[in-house]
């Protein structure tokens, strides 16, 4: 395994300025855009995408897209992904506009609802179209919001990776490992948000810091475009003199992450550190150690960089791909199981079409009995009268048999089999096998 090592060195006054612009799709995407556009994202423009007219204003700073149609009048999507799509169809053009001259477009979204699950890999297609970088930081639902939200959300998610260049998603159940049982519900969708922005704010300061523009932008364009598969995201930070120490124990311990599987499943990694000018070679060579020992089948691009606003701190961004034909065992897709074969068991494909089945015997009818006059008729009711019992007995242990006779072509019946009871055939009318005349 290689690793590349990335020194930067600062930029030049008038070297070109990476622009990027994050969009907030949908309610919860909105919500942590206003978060977003409150902190420390200098240089960044904010859009808010949605389609309910009762949505908060965004703030001044940040563009708003209203996208409406007939079909919404003004109500939203009513949690239907197709509405969604369909009105993001209907207005890609202004969202292809709205994404010209951004070098990075990061959308930010909550899957499971109708406008984010269904705008945003639309969104993810104009981005791409009009020349930028489609990254995508979603948050999945928690599992008590129900399967309908669940099916949404995962349906959503494969048509964001297949639109976008790279997919950072984290699903909102595990934010439990970082609160208690006492945390309210407003405290849990606080910890979510903070969490999703702490990844874009990892991801923008990787190409935002001066040294980090030029190099890493190139080596992110590499690392994403045209994987279409799981992309995985942390940012720690630590302070004091041992902060290589308490980074070594917080990456594999980032819910992100998913307990350091994610590492080992990455087929390649970049890992961007971050410190003041008191930060020593020793520290870098720990950390990559660390993550070193995590990858070993990944290919792991790493850089440096010294800026004096981090002195004694220390932050490290990683971000871990891995191609869709990677193992399924991590996917958000359950697993379809594999039936095992053995060459012993006969084929019963091959068994069956050896032994063609038995041909059913030809369809016949049995013809009418003689007219009988009515003298015929009564001598015949009086013997059937007067018979003996033991002639009765006889009788009915008597079979009648069919003659060989001609088929008599039945119609659409004639592929059936005739219903014959104790030698008599019951598809012919009663006063046919009795010989009834009728006036």
């Amino acid at each position: 395994m290689a690793t590349e090592i990335i020194a930067q060195k600062p930029l030049t006054p008038d070297a070109k300025k990476l622009r990027v612009k994050i969009f907030g799709v949908g309610t919860a995407g909105s919500t942590m855009l206003e978060h977003m556009a409150r902190t420390d994202f200098a240089g960044a423009a904010f859009a808010v995408v949605n389609t309910d007219a009762s949505a908060p204003t965004a703030p001044a700073a940040v563009e708003q897209i209203h996208l409406e149609t007939k079909l919404l009048r003004g109500l939203g999507t009513g949690g239907d992904p197709e509405r969604g799509h369909q009105v993001a169809e209907e207005n890609l053009p202004r969202l292809q506009a709205a994404c010209v001259g951004a070098d990075v477009v990061f959308i930010v979204v909550g899957l499971g609802g109708g406008a984010g699950t269904g705008i945003s890999p639309v969104l993810a297609r104009a981005a791409r179209e009009a020349g930028a970088l489609a990254l995508a930081f979603v948050t999945l639902p928690f599992d008590c919001e129900g399967n309908r939200r669940h099916q949404q959300a995962q349906h959503g998610l494969e048509q964001l990776k297949a639109a976008a260049d790279g997919v950072i998603y984290l699903p909102n159940q595990k934010t439990f490992k970082l609160i208690d049982e006492n945390a309210s519900v407003l405290d849990t969708f606080q910890a979510t948000t903070q969490l999703l922005i702490e990844g874009v704010r990892g991801v923008w300061r990787l190409l935002m810091h001066r040294g980090l523009i030029e190099i890493y932008f190139d080596d992110l364009c590499r690392l994403l475009r045209d994987r279409h598969g799981e992309s995985c995201f942390a940012a720690v930070e630590a302070a004091g003199t041992t902060r290589a120490r308490d980074i070594i124990e917080k990456l594999p311990a980032h819910p992100l992450l998913d307990g350091g599987q994610a590492l080992k499943d990455a087929d390649a990694v970049l890992v961007s550190l971050m410190g003041g000018p008191d930060l020593t070679m020793a520290e870098i060579n720990r950390v990559m150690e660390s993550v070193n020992r995590q990858c070993e089948r990944a290919q792991v691009i790493m850089g440096a960089a010294v800026d004096e606003a981090f002195r004694d701190r220390l932050a490290v961004t990683v971000i871990a791909t891995r191609r869709s034909h990677s193992s399924a065992k991590h996917s958000t897709k359950p697993a379809t199981p594999e039936i095992a074969t053995d060459s012993s068991l006969p084929d019963f494909d091959t068994e069956f079409m050896q032994h063609p089945p038995v041909a059913r015997p030809p369809a016949r009818m049995v013809p009418p009995p003689p007219t009988l006059t009515q003298q015929q008729r009564e001598q015949l009711f009086n013997k059937q009268a007067t018979g003996s019992g033991r002639g009765r007995r006889n009788a009915s242990r008597m079979k009648q048999g069919s003659l060989p006779l001609d088929i008599v072509n039945k119609g659409r019946f004639d592929k059936t089999e005739p219903t014959v009871h104790k030698g008599e055939d019951l598809d012919l009318p009663t006063y046919v096998r009795r010989g009834i005349a009728l006036n």
